[in-house]
Parts: C-alpha cells; structure tokens; sequence
C-alpha cells in the first residue's frame, strides 16, 4: 500500500511511519508544516496532525483524478470540519475516529451497557465522573476520547484532565455511591497501539466504498468478514 502522511514529522508521525514501515506500506507523499513532499498518487492518506492542517489534508486527498481515501485522527475537530469531512466522504471512503485502540471501543461498549442498564441519569444515589490523563504536550482537554465516553450518558458527565510527563493516554469513568465505586479504565501502555490502529484502519480504507465511516465501522466489518 502507498500511504501519504500529514504530520509525519509530529510524535504520531513518527509512530505512524515505524508501524507502517514494518506492514510493508510505502510512505509517497508526506507533509508537515515546514515540508510537502509528493513522490506519486497515495492509495490513502492519514492525519494525525492538528486542526490547522486539515483544510491542507483535504485539499490534498481531492487534487488528484481520483479521489484518495482518508483515515483522520486528528483531534479538536470542530462541526464544520466533520461536515466538510462527510462532504468529501460522498466521493471517496473517510474514516474518522477520536481514538484509534480497539480497547477504548471495547471500554465504550462496557459503558454504553452500564449506563442503560443503571438508568443514571434518573438515580442521585450515583455520582458519575471521567478522569482523563495524557503527557504534557497534548494541546486538547478534554480529550476527545474523553468526549466520546461522555456521550454514553444522557446528561452532562464532569470531566477533570491532567496532562504530565509522556502517560500515552488514560481514560477512566467512575461511578460512585456513597458506600461503593465502580471505575471502568483503559491504560495506553504505548502510543503505538494508535499507530496499529491507524494502520490497521488504512488497510481496510482503500477497498472501502464512498461512506463516513468510524473505527467501530471498521472493526464491526473486520468481524463479519471473519
């Protein structure tokens, strides 16, 4: 597979060249904000970068005859930016996830159960709150992963974050009464399960048809086709 690369040479980038590298994926096109370099039509471009790059990745994956398929993780996106995303994913395949480890939609999925199951929003014996942590350069609090938790419930989750140090990512969702305490985390050990997933969802994106799809689309789709 050829890949293009917007912020190649950011923290992800790195990661993401180094997973991509020992797939045997071929980086043609990558891009940051001091370099653009194109060696031919990509098969799929992926984003990790910032926000302010993202006018730059769309642009990209539509000047070509063919239309590139994107796999974007970039965080802090606004509405207007999602709906420029699915503007383009009428022509050419999008996926579009705020975290890319299959553990955090495994998380989601215990959360989702819970929450209707526990009919929280309408039970004051329990109080729910999500602690997010990320290293010190991460720009975004809270964390869209972070976000995307809160999403679960019918009511307005408060959210504390801390940004220290290289943690690659935690997420954790408390439940508590007054005499007991349900915690629900997912631990990033390493960074590189982003990277995995991030390449992981590129492989799939080039035989996708047009379509907006997430990283749960894409691992729903994984396991149908066994």
């Amino acid at each position: 597979m050829k890949y293009g690369l917007v912020g190649y040479s950011g923290r992800m980038g790195k990661l993401i060249r180094e997973v991509f590298d020992e797939h045997g994926h071929v980086l043609v096109y990558r891009c940051d904000d001091k370099t653009e370099e194109a060696v031919e039509r990509p098969d799929v471009i992926v984003d990790f970068s910032l926000p302010e790059a993202f006018e730059k990745t769309l642009k990209t994956a539509q000047q070509y005859d063919r239309p590139v398929p994107l796999v974007v993780g970039t965080t802090a996106l606004n509405n207007d930016d999602i709906a420029d995303l699915k503007a383009v994913s009428k022509k050419v395949a999008v996926v579009y996830a705020r975290n890319f480890s299959k553990g955090i939609r495994l998380m989601r999925k215990i959360v989702d159960g819970l929450n209707e199951w526990g009919s929280f929003s309408a039970n004051e014996d329990w109080d729910v709150e999500i602690i997010e942590k990320h290293h010190r350069f991460k720009k975004d609090k809270p964390s869209g992963t972070a976000k995307m938790l809160a999403e679960a419930f019918d009511f307005n989750v408060p959210t504390s974050s801390i940004r220290a140090g290289g943690i690659p990512g935690e997420h954790a969702v408390l439940i508590a009464g007054l005499g007991e305490l349900i915690e629900i985390k997912h631990q990033a050990i390493s960074p590189r399960t982003f990277a995995e997933g991030a390449c992981f969802a590129a492989e799939k994106a080039v035989d996708l048809e047009p379509g907006f799809y997430t990283f749960d689309d894409i691992c729903k789709l994984e396991e149908k086709n066994g």
